[in-house]
């Protein structure tokens, strides 16, 4: 996964002179290596596809197009393993939680110094998730805001495989001979995650499922 033992770094920001100073900065490491960078998401997500994946994804939010957090949740469903940080302007509880739920692991201001990037870059490899302080102070009041009940909608064990087998494309058949109970069973449970979820649909319920990191 690694060139010659450098962390490998994309980057997806659509302002061209920021683009060219982070690149300088990153290939100025002597442990990372920008390999590819790109001024929409829509080119980076598709290249995901089919490139070497990265270590690292530096990210920006705002774009014309799709947005950044779309981007990192589209990312993350094609390759889990990717690290992804924010780097962006916005410091907004709603950019934030977007961000974050989509799968992003940090989250810097683009105000933040040279160190603290190349440092945040380093830190997420090793496992951390790197933000900025005022960041962070929002993240933990909005949990400590947050119930329980509110972050896990209180779905049983049994609720939480059917939803995984649903994102997996399972019927619902196909989920009664799986975990061998009755099609009417099944459909008790998928209307009591519905509810749960507050949703309408077998789509709607994987995508929140998702976005939102249930399982």
């Amino acid at each position: 996964m690694k060139t010659q033992n450098k962390i490998s770094v994309w980057i997806v920001e659509d302002n061209e002179l920021f683009q060219k100073t982070l690149v300088a900065l990153i290939n100025d490491q002597k442990d990372m290596h920008c390999d590819q960078t790109f001024s929409s998401c829509e080119e980076a997500v598709e290249t995901l596809q089919s490139a070497r994946v990265p270590d690292v994804v530096l990210h920006d939010i705002g774009f014309t197009g799709m947005n950044g957090a779309t981007s990192v949740e589209m990312m993350k469903r094609k390759q889990p393993k990717v690290q992804i940080i924010m780097v962006t302007v916005y410091d907004d509880g709603e950019h934030i939680f977007d961000a974050l739920r989509a799968g992003a692991t940090g989250y810097l201001l683009k105000s933040s110094s040279e160190q603290i990037i190349v440092n945040s870059i380093r830190d997420v490899i090793a496992g951390g998730s790197p933000m900025n302080s005022s960041i962070a102070r929002k993240v933990v009041e909005y949990f400590s805001k947050t119930s329980k009940s509110e972050q896990e909608y209180c779905l049983s064990s049994r609720e939480k495989e059917i939803l995984e087998l649903i994102i997996h494309g399972f019927s619902n058949n196909m989920i009664a001979e799986k975990i061998h109970i009755s099609i009417h069973t099944v459909d008790a449970h998928l209307r009591n995650i519905y509810e749960k979820l507050q949703v309408h649909s077998r789509t709607e319920a994987a995508s929140k499922a998702l976005k939102e990191h249930l399982l």
